[in-house]
């Protein structure tokens, strides 16, 4: 699909009701890459780790990186069917793929994410982490504190303790991609939760990148701007997904499948002096 064909608001698609939400019950459906991405052997013989990888960005990463030769663990929290799909797809590319379910806000799950990885592949190579929550609020009254610790727990708290983790297993050469967002640098207020946690992302990334380098493991971000995927329709008032994607100088969300190539670049060898970096992935808005 060409850019020019994207999907353009005004989206009518059901809203759901459980959180990160499904893709099958999507209009339109997410691109995530399936008929479109064409690998190059550009990870090739990586092992690989992303968490939220059943959907959204993260089934179009982990299609990328089979794809281009990686074989991949996909850590994600109950969405089982959309999970058996991802891993079908790194399949087909002929790569391996393993499936982990269960909940990040556990710290002994992210351990169990990491060891799981390193006992299937034998070793470590690229990080991706990707998982993350959010809900709309107009009102600080709205925000409780168990929803407030909540997002900061599986944004910004599992992203340190799954990094912490895999670092002890990574040799140098080693890469680590976070999914930050423009709402690091541009916060909406609707997502005030969520927002505060990107700019955690943003900074944790940076200091994690100065902190890794002597050991010779690199840290990036990439911060996508509206990006349509089951997070959308499930965290959302029907207005605001309605005209979702329209306030960016391209009119439009971007599709998951828009998103895969700066991951791909990051985690790849030919990216051996870039560290401490973000990538923004906007359709045109501009971040600081």
């Amino acid at each position: 699909m060409s850019a020019t064909q994207r999907p353009e608001p005004p989206f009518d698609t059901p809203q759901q009701n459980t959180v990160p939400g499904r893709t099958a019950d999507m209009k339109p459906k997410p691109d995530h890459g399936e008929q479109s991405y064409k690998g190059s052997g550009r990870l090739a013989g990586k092992a690989t780790v992303i968490t939220g990888g059943d959907s959204g960005i993260g089934r179009a990463v982990a299609i990328a990186f089979a794809r281009e030769g990686a074989d991949v663990l996909i850590s994600y929290l109950d969405e089982d069917d959309d999970a058996r799909e991802t891993a079908r797809w790194v399949e087909e590319a002929g790569r391996r793929a393993v499936l982990l379910r269960g909940d990040i806000t556990d710290s002994a799950h992210c351990d169990e994410i990491v060891q799981r990885a390193v006992t299937a592949f034998g070793k470590l190579d690229v990080l991706v982490n990707n998982a993350a929550y959010q809900m709309t609020h107009d009102s600080l009254d709205d925000i409780s504190d168990e929803e407030w610790d909540r997002t900061f727990d599986i944004n910004i708290g599992a992203m340190f303790r799954i990094t912490r983790a895999a670092v002890r297993h990574m040799r140098p050469g080693g890469a680590i991609v976070n999914t930050t967002s423009i709402n690091a640098d541009k916060p909406n207020p609707g997502l005030l939760a969520y927002a505060t946690t990107k700019g955690a992302v943003q900074n944790f990334t940076a200091g994690l990148a100065q902190l890794l380098a002597e050991k010779g493991i690199r840290a990036n971000c990439v911060a996508p701007g509206p990006i349509w995927t089951p997070l959308i329709p499930s965290t959302m008032p029907p207005e605001k997904v309605e005209k979702f994607g329209s306030q960016v100088p391209m009119k439009r969300p971007g599709q998951p499948a828009e998103l895969a190539p700066a991951y791909v670049m990051l985690a790849s060898d030919e990216s051996s002096y870039i560290s401490g970096a973000t990538i923004a992935v906007t359709g045109g808005a501009p971040i600081l």
